[in-house]
């Protein structure tokens, strides 16, 4: 696990170029404290900063080939190195340490750049090609770890992380209005943007091939989810079977290994693969909240733990403490994201480093893949409804289905607005009439899509009134409706999962130097799950039914029953007082500066709450903004220091 970075200059790098570099290490520290690492040459510089997680004692990048004619900086973990090694070293390949990622190098040997078809795990990687004068980018496929590009003219700047970019130098903080507006419907910013002006995110699952000597790329989908071949048998085996071979390669580990436990399904049984498969210590970490809150799973989960006999750690935070660290996590996350679990997250991967765990799983992504939510499994039904009002076979009537009053005090105050669901229906009807014909039912059925879209005209700035990239882009398009459900589970995944639960689980996580894993990510329990999907459905047969029958038997029936809970935090409590304190930043700060936000609304962002008990639209979503602005403003000031001599970048070091 790194951060890595780098610099495409065809007429050749200057001493500003050499210190970039010395500035982009410096500021990913956290990313690698244990050491650092350069190639530099006349046209390209790679560079990258280590956490040791393999091989702690060698694997000291970059990585070179056997006539250092071609090097490799990486970010993340190759899973599969033990069995790649093997057939490399059957084929006459020499290594200089046990480092799951020199397989890379010596793999682009073999294939090149069709080597990232033999890699599984999570990774960023930069390649330099010494011999043919080229420097590849890749991407693993489901985008765990990121990778950030600037481009002007025929240089290029890359680096794991937007702060980064802008903490060194690279490029002038400046908010991008399409990216900006995108976030005020999303809650978060989807790939390929990014909130500046000049970055963007390497899409995941890509490749992108640079000419040293003409600064000419061009940018390939080397995988796409959708594209899994049909496979038949029983969806229950193979599952079982390919999580066995899951919790077998994604526990390989030198250092101790940390298990971010709630009382819900997928920790849990993440829990049990841990408990089964892991050559090192396992500890289970878990965030609590001061005072009584039903949102509180750390009684649970403790006792979980203590059936499967792992050391348990936990932490209670404070409304105190939130308010406190709510600069530093908007910050820290490297993008706006409004997400107020983010508190929690960071909160938990403290945990994890105060106990010199420096690897903490996850169950991420199991709710996205095995149709853990219940909106997106109604943005299916609705999609196809609409796709029958188009070939005229669903008309008014069809959207007339009163529901029955939900449990929760927000909820409660939507329905009584929806008049039991009828003013919902008359709406969503209204809506598939005036959309493209070729929009999803997806994200604009959300509350927070639907009240932005609403109050937009009223509380955004200039900037973004003259956005001109809709918010909907993401999901409009012809090819999405061959097949409903492949096409919202893949939206869902390359939305919300990527840019808002991986990004989160990366940049909080390497923040505090500690690696974040997700096993279910996995792309070969994606391309199962979906290959399946192609003969059966089981979207009907209820929450996430297949995942939870492949772990019957292991994990006890009782918290399969239990109601989920979401990781979410006691909000109603948290948001009034982080409004308190960071409210009056909004008067006259970086939003209204930017023309993101109308001085004219701010004051009435400023209640956190609406007569029913809702959240202010755009009002967390702003306050967000606001923090994160000023955050990567002060980055960008400070980047700005004069430079003198030449920097050191004396190659591999580690650092004590």
């Amino acid at each position: 696990m790194c951060g890595i970075f780098g610099i495409i200059r065809p007429c050749g790098l200057s001493v500003a170029d050499r210190w970039l570099m010395r500035r982009m290490s410096d500021t990913m520290g956290h990313r690698g404290p244990d050491g650092e690492g350069f190639a530099i040459e006349h046209a390209a510089a790679i560079g990258m900063r280590r956490l040791a997680i393999i091989d702690t004692e060698g694997g000291w990048q970059p990585f070179w080939n056997e006539d250092r004619s071609v090097a490799v900086v990486a970010n993340g973990e190759i899973y599969n190195f033990v069995e790649l090694r093997r057939q490399l070293e059957s084929r006459g390949h020499r290594f200089t340490s046990e480092s799951d990622c020199e397989t890379i190098v010596h793999l682009y040997e073999e294939y090149g750049d069709e080597c990232v078809q033999r890699l599984r795990g999570m990774f960023a990687f930069a390649i330099l090609d010494l011999r043919s004068g080229i420097l590849i980018l890749g991407r693993d496929r489901m985008g765990e770890k990121p990778l950030l590009i600037a481009e002007q003219g025929d240089s290029l700047v890359f680096c794991s992380e937007l702060n980064g970019l802008v903490g060194a130098g690279a490029v002038p903080f400046e908010l991008d209005g399409n990216a900006i507006n995108m976030y005020m419907h999303w809650g978060f910013i989807p790939e390929p943007l990014s909130p500046i002006v000049g970055i963007r995110k390497l899409p995941a699952g890509s490749l992108l091939r640079v000419d040293l000597n003409t600064g000419k790329r061009s940018e390939r989908v080397y995988w796409r989810m959708e594209d899994a071949p049909p496979i038949e048998g029983d969806p229950i085996e193979l599952i079982r079977e390919e999580l066995r071979t899951i919790g077998t390669i994604t526990m390989r580990s030198d250092v101790p290994i940390g298990i971010g436990l709630s009382s819900g399904i997928d920790s849990s049984a993440i829990a049990v693969m841990a408990k089964t498969h892991a050559s090192q210590p396992v500890s289970a970490f878990s965030v609590g909240y001061e005072g009584r809150s039903w949102q509180d799973e750390t009684g649970p989960a403790e006792e979980f733990a203590r059936f499967l006999g792992l050391p348990f750690h936990k932490v209670l935070l404070s409304v105190d403490r939130v308010v406190r660290e709510f600069p530093e996590v908007c910050l820290r996350r490297d993008e706006p994201i409004v997400d107020i679990a983010g508190s929690n997250i960071f909160a938990l991967m403290r945990l994890a480093k105060d106990h010199d765990v420096p690897v903490l799983l996850s169950g991420q992504g199991a709710d996205e893949i095995f149709w853990g939510y219940k909106w997106a499994r109604d943005a299916v039904d609705a999609s196809e409804r609409k796709a029958r009002r188009l070939r005229g076979s669903a008309g008014f009537l069809d959207y007339m289905r009163p529901t029955l009053p939900p449990l929760s005090l927000f909820g409660l105050a939507n329905w009584l607005e929806s008049l039991a669901g009828f003013r919902s229906g008359i709406a969503a009807w209204r809506d598939d009439v005036r959309t493209p014909p070729h929009q999803l039912v997806f994200w604009n059925q959300r509350w927070e899509y639907k009240s932005a879209a609403k109050k937009a005209r009223a509380v955004f700035g200039d900037r973004l009134l003259d956005a001109t990239l809709s918010p909907a882009a993401p999901f409009t398009g012809k090819d999405y409706w061959a097949n409903l459900q492949q096409s919202l589970t893949e939206r869902l995944c390359s939305t919300y999962l990527r840019s808002n639960g991986l990004v989160q689980m990366d940049r909080l996580g390497m923040a505090c130097s500690v690696e974040g894993r997700a096993p279910f990510v996995d792309y070969r329990l994606v391309e199962l799950v979906f290959g399946l999907r192609r003969y059966i459905s089981d979207r009907h047969l209820g929450h996430k039914e297949w995942l939870k029958a492949a772990f019957r038997g292991t994990v006890p029936e009782e918290i399969f029953q239990r109601r989920k809970r979401g990781f979410t935090p006691p909000w109603r409590s948290w948001a009034p007082a982080l409004m308190r304190a960071y409210g009056p930043d909004l008067e006259g700060g970086e939003l209204v500066s930017a023309g993101v936000l109308s001085s004219r609304a701010v004051p009435k962002l400023r209640s956190t709450f609406d007569a029913f008990g809702r959240p202010t639209s755009l009002a967390f979503e702003s306050l967000v903004l606001e923090q994160w602005a000023r955050g990567v403003r002060s980055l960008s000031v400070a980047a700005q220091s004069k430079w003198q001599g030449e920097p050191d970048l004396s190659g591999s070091q580690r650092r004590k």
